[in-house]
């Protein structure tokens, strides 16, 4: 790991307002702005002009996001990270620095350098220049290691399946390691205002700045513990706070307006999830358990690389209005690897659709499908897989759906096929929109032309030796 450049005057410390003795920050105020690229780009605003925060953290990646990003850099070179961040920073970046807010993000993609060099330019062009840091961490793809990885005795093999990856190596778009909350924390001591990471892991983007503000040691397993905890419950944005809420969701208030969670962090690993005073939706003990649950597997064993948090040794309480004290968090040493995610092409698929209206809509959805089949295999095209979902009445929940009622006033007809074979799935296509007057009636709904043919990306989860991935830390002074 390197050390980070400095350059210029050191930036403003965001907890200031909070420092105990010793220097060591009472409580930290951490705002979740980012779910996922693609999220509510107002959240983030709201968090920095809704009330008080230290920190602003944001999450752009999912494993396929990755894929996407690198597909997008192999077409130039200066693209594969999430450019939403760069016109969102230009907008808020001058209030974060007024304020003394730092904002943390894996907007970097496969591409963090990059990025953050959008960023800088984004910052002068809205007078930020000269005033802030950016801090850039890099070291979790591994694309261009891969052939020496592999050489070297990583076999990267399927957690799921145990095949190595020479199987699929000739179709691996991306792979990146996770890395933890350290490069962070050492980007955060060198002053940055941002940083700019590529695959962090989610829970990371939040405990960095607990473990910076308030000096934890990296053997601090449960303090360690309640930040990854605090960080699971940041990263989904709203779904915190009363989006995408099971339990009596008609009952969350103003979600138009949903105020995105802020974890409010002690020094010894306890917190409280709230969200900013007067903002929509809701902050309860259903809404943060059902965030906790979220993606959960063994709950005893939640593995990141600094910690192994045991979820089942959370303790909840609520703390008044729009606020969840979280407590009671323990923690085991990390174990010897990093999880890498690794994209791969599998394939190619397409999905067409139709809509069949009353009388008997299903029937003559059902119909269509069976003379597309029927098409299809005279013309000897062979598939994976054929898909016919009846979107209103089967799509989500299948057989168990049963049969569909003849007064049904209209169904979607989908059918999607998957394959090797390219040319199959585009002659596929092609055989949609006859069925409009060479099968049954009452056919609405088809526009935008054919079907498009979509590379599939497949997900290989692995696992790597850590000594293998090294993370490497910049920090510059936007303007410089």
């Amino acid at each position: 790991m390197t050390r980070p450049e400095r350059h210029g005057p050191p930036a403003p410390s965001a907890s200031v307002r909070r420092a105990g003795p010793g220097g060591v920050a009472r409580t930290v105020r951490i705002a979740s702005g980012q779910g996922f690229w693609g999220d509510d780009l107002e959240a983030p605003v709201r968090q920095v002009e809704g009330g008080d925060i230290d920190y602003l953290v944001l999450d752009y990646l999912a494993e396929v996001t990755m894929s996407i990003m690198r597909k997008q850099r192999s077409r130039d070179p200066r693209a594969g990270y999430a450019r939403d961040f760069v016109a969102l920073m230009e907008r808020i970046l001058p209030a974060c620095v007024r304020r003394g807010i730092t904002v943390v993000t894996n907007a970097g993609g496969v591409n963090p350098a990059e990025c953050a060099r959008a960023v800088a330019e984004a910052g002068r062009r809205a007078g930020a220049g000269g005033r802030a840091r950016i801090g850039v961490v890099t070291g979790d793809d591994l694309m261009d290691r891969l052939d020496a990885l592999l050489a070297a005795g990583h076999a990267l093999a399927n957690m799921e399946t145990g095949e190595p990856l020479e199987t699929i190596r000739d179709r691996v778009r991306s792979a990146n390691a996770y890395l933890g909350a350290r490069p962070i924390v050492t980007a955060l001591e060198g002053g940055a205002t941002v940083v700019v990471t590529g695959r962090s892991t989610d829970t990371a983007l939040t405990y960095a700045p607990m473990a910076k503000e308030f000096g934890w040691r990296w053997d601090a397993w449960d303090l360690l513990a309640g930040g990854v905890v605090a960080g699971h419950i940041n990263e989904c944005g709203a779904q915190a706070s009363g989006g995408n809420c099971l339990a009596d969701w008609w009952t969350i208030p103003r979600l138009a307006e949903v105020g995105f969670p802020i974890v409010e962090a002690a020094p010894d690993g306890t917190f409280a999830v709230t969200k900013h005073s007067g903002s929509g939706g809701v902050v309860n003990l259903r809404t943060v358990k059902e965030q906790i649950l979220y993606e959960m597997g063994d709950p005893a064993s939640y593995v990141t690389p600094d910690v192994t948090a045991d979820f089942t040794t959370i303790r909840l309480e609520e703390d008044g209005a729009d606020r969840v004290r979280v407590r009671g968090i323990r923690g085991r040493p990390a174990t010897p690897f990093l999880k890498v995610s690794v994209a791969h092409a599998a394939g190619y698929k397409a999905v067409g659709t139709l809509v069949y209206a009353w009388p008997d809509a299903a029937a003559k959805a059902r119909a269509a499908a069976a003379i597309l089949r029927e098409r299809l295999d005279r013309l000897g095209l062979a598939f994976e897989r054929v898909l016919v979902e009846l979107v209103g009445w089967d799509a989500a929940h299948g057989h168990l759906a049963g049969d569909p009622p003849p007064d049904l006033p209209e169904v979607q007809l989908r059918v999607g096929v998957r394959g090797e074979d390219r040319r199959a799935v585009e002659r596929f296509t092609r055989e949609i929109a006859p069925l409009v007057l060479t099968g049954p009636p009452s056919v609405t709904g088809f526009a935008g032309g054919r079907p498009k043919v979509r590379e599939i990306v497949a997900y290989w989860p692995a696992l790597i030796d850590r000594v293998a991935v090294e993370p490497h830390i910049r920090v510059d002074l936007v303007g410089v």
